[in-house]
Parts: structure tokens; sequence; C-alpha cells
């Protein structure tokens, strides 16, 4: 099981379980919050959560669009 711990005063921490669920990020070229499947970033490639950035939906059309 994987989880994320942040301390939030010298008494209290908040654990919470990675899931299929509750992992989100931000785009990076509009901002729009996004869900992001774990499982589906990192099944076929080589990749690690600190450098990997993930493009909301409409970011990948318009990127796909200029590059034909």
């Amino acid at each position: 099981m994987f989880y994320v711990k942040e301390k939030i005063s010298d008494s209290a921490e908040l654990k919470v379980e990675v899931t299929d669920e509750n992992v989100f990020g931000r785009c990076p070229l509009c901002g729009k919050e996004i869900e992001i499947d774990l499982v589906d970033l990192f099944k076929d490639r080589d990749a690690d959560l600190y450098s990997t950035q993930v493009l909301c939906p409409a970011c990948s059309k318009n990127i796909v669009k200029k590059e034909y």
C-alpha cells in the first residue's frame, strides 16, 4: 500500500492511501486539475512521479493539431 503523509502540526499528521480514485495533478499548460490513473500512466514506459507531467485532454488535442 502506498500513501501520502502530511504533517499538519506538531501533534497531528494526515495519511491518505493512494488509490485509483484519488490521484490528481495540474496540466502544466493551462493549470486545469485532472484525475490521473497511475497504472495507465506508467504501464508502458519508464517514468517517475517527480518529473512526469500530464496534459489535460484539451491541451493534448491542441498539441497534436499543431504537429500536423
